[in-house]
């Protein structure tokens, strides 16, 4: 009974002392102030500007930047371009309707001067300089800097070798990896450690990330020198007969594009001369090489302020270079000499007139001659050049390219020529829908078949005459300041993408830990930044050779004794017995004869 009033005391107790503490804990719950959750502070004008910097220049949006630039290209080479072929992209757009409308109000037919291509392009400029630059300062930094030091484990670490060397000396272990680390091409520093260890550390493939930086740093020249290039450059495109000259004028261009920067009035003076062009092309009876081209040849005679007059002789990709500008032979055609006469009898139409190649491989090639002042009406020559002329169920077309049987088939018309509006019209082309046909008494439409020296007269009175037949050539003038550097710039980035994926970067360590009894403990690891597969194969070779017993220093061998000495002496013998004495008439070899 004492055992079990015991037991429901200590019950009581217990029982008062849970009740306490849930009212004291419930008291100070009631006095505890209430806690609210925790807010983030806000970032601020000053903080969203930095990070979004952070943003900006981080690898991840220059890449997105650059793959973005690259996209918003296609549409330049899909679609036709205005600053290209203007007629081009009219036509395109009066074909497609209101679809091209809005292309063209997105600026598709300008890409590369769009709002948004510029925008694009100049945030990956920003983006390069800004994510470059910090990288820049830190591999200087770096490359100054000692190599790392020496982990205390090296267990843990690529290619991992430990050795035991009983007769080695710690110091001297140091000192050969050491050196044969630095011939390796490695940064090394050594250190002393504890217990009289020496340690080297080493590390080499800094050129991997200077690498990575020209390449960055020559993305970026080739960025600036596309715009730089774009603002201040100017191309041509003219066409000059046999004979005749150009003068470096904005007048005397076909068609003249420049940058934004450019003043035309800065053309540099020069001239030259279409002294000949040749061309030649194969006759080999073979389908797939007959009437190939085989040469293009321009010979011209140029005269600048710098140089003077010299003569020089254009090829494809062999450009005359003048004035600060390139001079790039782009085509070439044939201009047959033509003289139309009115019904008056007025010549109103005279000289070599530049035709345009259809395509084909026989150079059939498109003729216009307008005849603005022909009275009582304007006229207009429309027809074919042929170089070798046939005129068969395909209608007149060339064979060959060259000339073997020149020919032209011709038609003629009369009426308004439109050019007395104001309104710009290309040279080569012709609405002959407005005009009226110059028909025969029949009413039948004059078609005109002409050799060199021949002469048509129409039934109106007029005439046309085939006199003779150059050739031209059309250049492709071309100045761009920024054009060596930009090709520096392409060069150096493909340079320096080559060091960044072929150069492995690596850590090397050499412990050497003297024994109590003598000798010392080589331990050698390595660490890869990148793959390196060939890591673990050095680190155990050069466990290898600082384990290696140092050669023991070559012994003096024994010159090779002489004939006379190499003789064994014999054994000594007893001394013989003195002979006894001759007798007469005799000696001691025998007796005497």
């Amino acid at each position: 009974m004492a055992r079990e009033d015991s037991r429901k005391s200590r019950r009581s107790e217990q029982g008062r002392g849970e009740t306490g503490s849930q009212s004291l804990s419930s008291a100070d719950d009631r006095q505890a102030p209430q806690r609210s959750s925790a807010t983030l502070p806000a970032l601020g004008a000053k903080g969203m500007a930095l990070f979004l910097w952070r943003q900006l220049t981080s690898m991840q949006t220059a890449l997105l930047l650059l793959m973005l630039l690259a996209i918003a290209a296609i549409p330049g080479s899909v679609y036709p371009q205005r600053n290209v072929n203007a007629q081009i992209t009219e036509a395109y757009i009066a074909e497609h309707g209101r679809t091209a409308e809005i292309m063209d109000a997105v600026g598709l037919f300008d890409v590369f001067s769009s709002p948004w291509f510029s925008a694009i392009y100049l945030l990956l400029f920003v983006s390069l300089v800004g994510c470059v630059i910090p990288r820049l300062l830190v591999h200087l930094r770096q490359i100054r800097s000692r190599p790392p030091r020496t982990p205390a484990r090296l267990t843990r670490f690529t290619g991992y070798t430990r050795v035991e060397l009983p007769s080695a000396d710690a110091d001297a272990i140091a000192e050969q990896a050491r050196r044969t680390l630095r011939r390796g091409r490695y940064r090394t520093d050594a250190l002393e450690e504890g217990a009289g260890a020496r340690s080297v550390t080493a590390e080499r493939g800094y050129l991997r990330e200077t690498g990575n930086l020209i390449f960055h740093v020559a993305l970026l020249g080739v960025l600036v020198g596309v715009a730089g290039g774009g603002l201040t450059q100017y191309r041509g495109q003219i066409t000059v007969i046999e004979g005749a000259g150009f003068s470096n004028s904005l007048t005397q261009y076909d068609s003249f594009e420049s940058g934004a920067w450019y003043k035309p009035g800065e053309l540099p003076p020069f001239q030259f001369t279409l002294d000949e062009f040749r061309a030649e092309f194969d006759t080999t009876p073979n389908e797939h090489r007959f009437g190939q081209p085989l040469l293009f040849e321009a010979d011209v005679t140029a005269t600048s302020p710098e140089t003077g007059t010299f003569a020089q002789t254009l090829r494809v990709n062999e450009p005359l270079h003048i004035g600060g500008q390139s001079m790039f032979l782009l085509g070439n055609g044939y201009a047959p000499e033509i003289t139309v006469r009115d019904p008056e009898g007025n010549v109103v139409a005279q000289g070599p007139i530049i035709t345009i190649p259809s395509g084909d491989m026989g150079y059939t090639s498109a003729l216009v001659l307008k005849a603005p002042d022909a009275k009582p009406q304007q006229m207009a020559v429309v027809g074919f050049f042929l170089p070798t002329g046939v005129i068969d169920e395909k209608g007149p077309h060339s064979q060959f390219p060259a000339l073997i049987d020149p020919q032209l088939a011709l038609t003629v018309y009369t009426g308004d020529l439109g050019l007395d509006e104001g309104i710009p019209q290309n040279a080569y082309q012709i609405d002959v829908s407005s005009l009226t046909p110059v028909t025969d008494a029949s009413g039948t439409q004059s078609l005109l078949r002409l050799a060199p020296g021949q002469q048509a007269d129409l039934p109106d009175g007029s005439s046309v005459s085939f006199d003779g037949v150059r050739r031209y050539a059309a250049f492709d003038i071309k100045h761009d300041p920024f054009q060596v550097f930009t090709l520096i710039s392409a060069l150096s980035a493909a340079g320096g993408l080559i060091l960044s994926l072929f150069i492995p970067r690596r850590r090397v360590w050499v412990r050497a830990t003297p024994l109590a009894g003598g000798g010392a403990v080589l331990e050698v690891a390595g660490l890869a930044r990148s793959d390196d597969d060939a890591l673990e194969g050095d680190v155990r070779a050069l466990a290898e050779k600082l384990g290696a017993p140092p050669a023991a220093p070559p012994t003096a061998r024994p010159e090779a004794p002489s004939e006379a000495s190499a003789q064994v002496p014999s054994t000594p013998s007893r001394p013989a017995d003195p002979a006894p004495p001759a007798a007469p008439g005799t000696t001691r070899e025998g007796p005497t004869q």
